[in-house]
């Protein structure tokens, strides 16, 4: 696997580099800021970006969102002295495929990078258990805004495609059962969403089926 590494402390940068090359990896180049970052993304493909968080013109958060919009392929795992959670949630939120802390051990580290490798994630296991744990009250939060409105609320006809959706049809499928378009039938969908603060259809399955919609009958 071939390597871009960034980060703003030259010594560190090279250590980095020497202990990487000496397990075999191929260490295509070196930048340390965001923007550089880009540009050596660009002009060398790298298959995996070592990124640094905190850094001069443009940091690690910023350069990751860039990268993974112009270059969605390239895996980017953040290496930061930081273990805050909001450092590593957005590092999640912009692309990151794992974060990893510059205080681990060596060993430890090429093993991260190994399990990348091979197709993983890199989180030691206490930042994956904090991840799980936001994503578990993200979706809670989710469930209690969408309960918190009555389907009384909807109107007859979004109550109508609401049921058909829980009950398992394609959209197609609804469209047909109430002589509507497909886009209509997205439209409708859309207003639902809305209007029960739920964010896809899963949602508004699980809404349908807490409150006892969708039962074929």
């Amino acid at each position: 696997m071939n390597l871009l590494l960034v980060d703003d402390h030259a010594l560190f940068l090279q250590s980095l580099k020497v202990l990487l090359s000496a397990k075999g990896y191929d260490v295509l180049g070196t930048a340390s800021n965001g923007l550089d970052a880009l540009r050596q993304a660009r002009l060398l493909s790298p298959e995996l970006i070592l990124m640094d968080i905190d850094m001069p013109e443009a940091d690690g958060l910023i350069a990751t969102r860039l990268i993974k919009a112009e270059l969605p392929q390239i895996k980017i795992v953040m290496l930061t002295v930081s273990s805050s959670d909001e450092y590593l949630f957005e590092a999640i939120r912009s692309g990151a495929c794992g974060y990893l802390l510059k205080s681990q051990s060596a060993d430890r580290f090429l093993e991260m990078i190994a399990q990348v490798e091979k197709g993983g994630a890199a989180l030691p296991p206490i930042l994956a258990a904090r991840l799980l744990d936001e994503f578990a009250r993200q979706a809670r939060r989710v469930e209690t805004l969408g309960d918190a409105v009555s389907p009384d609320e909807l109107t007859a006809r979004q109550s109508e495609i609401l049921t058909l959706v829980a009950q398992g049809l394609t959209y197609p499928q609804i469209g047909d059962a109430l002589h509507l378009s497909e886009p209509t039938i997205r439209y409708h969908m859309g207003q639902i969403l809305e209007r029960l603060h739920l964010e896809n259809r899963a949602q508004v399955i699980a809404y349908a089926a807490r409150h006892g919609l969708g039962k074929v009958r």
